[in-house]
C-alpha cells in the first residue's frame, strides 16, 4: 500500500504547524459524532474550522457551507469525514479551490482521490486521524 508513504511524521508536523484553516467536509452538528469531536478538538487547539455539509446550517458556532467552492477565502487543509467511495468529489474540489492538503480521516482510503489531489500538487494524507496526529505532536490527549 503506497498511499500514505508520501507523508512522513515530519511533514505532518510541518502541515499542522504551518496551516491553520481547516474545512471539514461532512462535519456533523451532533456532538456525539466523531467528526464533531475531532473538529471541536482542533478548534480548541487554535485552528479555524469551517463546516462543509449541505445538510446543516452551522456547527461549532461556525456557519456551514454546502460545498468547498462556497467557502470564502483560502482553505489550507480539507479534512474529509465521508465514506471512502465518496471522497473523489471533495478531492476534485480541494484541487479547484487551491487547498494545500487533502486529509482523509482514519479508515478512509481512496486511490483515485489520492491521485487527483497529489497530481495537482496537494499533500495527501489518508487513513489517519488529524486529532490523533495533533495530539502526538503536542503531547496532549
Amino acid at each position: 500500500m503506497l498511499h500514505h508513504a508520501n507523508v512522513t511524521r515530519e511533514e505532518i508536523k510541518e502541515i499542522l504547524t504551518k496551516y491553520k484553516r481547516i474545512a471539514v467536509v461532512g462535519l456533523s452538528d451532533n456532538p456525539h459524532r466523531t467528526s464533531y469531536q475531532v473538529a471541536e478538538y482542533m478548534q480548541q487547539a487554535g485552528y479555524e474550522i469551517i463546516p462543509v455539509n449541505p445538510m446543516i446550517t452551522e456547527s461549532l458556532g461556525q456557519k456551514a457551507y454546502p460545498s468547498l467552492k462556497d467557502v470564502p477565502g483560502k482553505i489550507d487543509i480539507v479534512n474529509v469525514f465521508r465514506r471512502s467511495e465518496d471522497t473523489v468529489e471533495p478531492a476534485k474540489e480541494a484541487v479547484e479551490i487551491g487547498a494545500k492538503v487533502l486529509w482523509l480521516q482514519l479508515g478512509i482510503v481512496n486511490e483515485e482521490a489520492f491521485r487527483i489531489a497529489s497530481e495537482a500538487g496537494l499533500k495527501v494524507i489518508m487513513d489517519r486521524c488529524i486529532k490523533v496526529e495533533h495530539a502526538l505532536l503536542t503531547g496532549s490527549r
